[in-house]
């Protein structure tokens, strides 16, 4: 997936950073503020693998009583973590990317019909050997030869729709 991964990335941009995990009941708890919390400067200036309140606190609890944090965890007290909303990013403009994108190059491109000036609006090789590889990555099983017309249209057809799949609107 090396082409349509390159394709994908110039047209929606860089992966999206990792949503942001939702925090831990003790990181809730002990951090609304955002100021340093106990637990995190102990952890800071445990360097020296000293034992930390929290490990004491943990091996002292071996006759199985519940502790604050296992009860909020199972539900049982503590405010309970509110799940995260992510935000839906906007479809893509597809034909106004590449509008855009072959007016940039200064020269006329027919990216609406033409798999090349397609791939040449998103400054991506477009010769023979590329296109074969970008049509085994879209799966393609006719028989056209390749560069042929018929393959170069399935593979604008193809690669429009897998455009659209993957959060573009035409």
């Amino acid at each position: 997936m090396k082409i349509l991964n390159s394709i994908k990335e110039k047209v929606f941009g860089k992966t999206a950073p990792e949503p942001e995990k939702p925090k831990t009941m003790a990181e809730m708890a002990a951090n609304k503020g955002g100021q340093p919390t106990m637990a995190s400067m102990a952890a800071a200036a445990n360097k020296g693998g000293q034992p930390t309140m929290a490990s004491m606190a943990a091996a002292a609890n071996k006759g199985g009583q519940p502790t604050m944090a296992s009860m909020a965890a199972a539900g049982k007290g503590g405010p309970q973590p509110q799940p995260t909303q992510q935000v839906k990013a906007e479809p893509v403009d597809i034909p106004a990317f590449l509008e855009a994108s072959a007016k940039a190059k200064g020269i006329k491109l027919d990216w609406k019909n033409s798999i090349v000036d397609l791939m040449k609006a998103l400054d991506l090789d477009s010769g023979v050997a590329t296109r074969k590889d970008l049509a085994a990555e879209l799966n393609y099983s006719g028989s056209a030869a390749d560069g042929s017309a018929e393959k170069n249209m399935w593979l604008h057809k193809e690669l429009m729709k897998f455009l659209t799949d993957n959060g573009g609107k035409i």
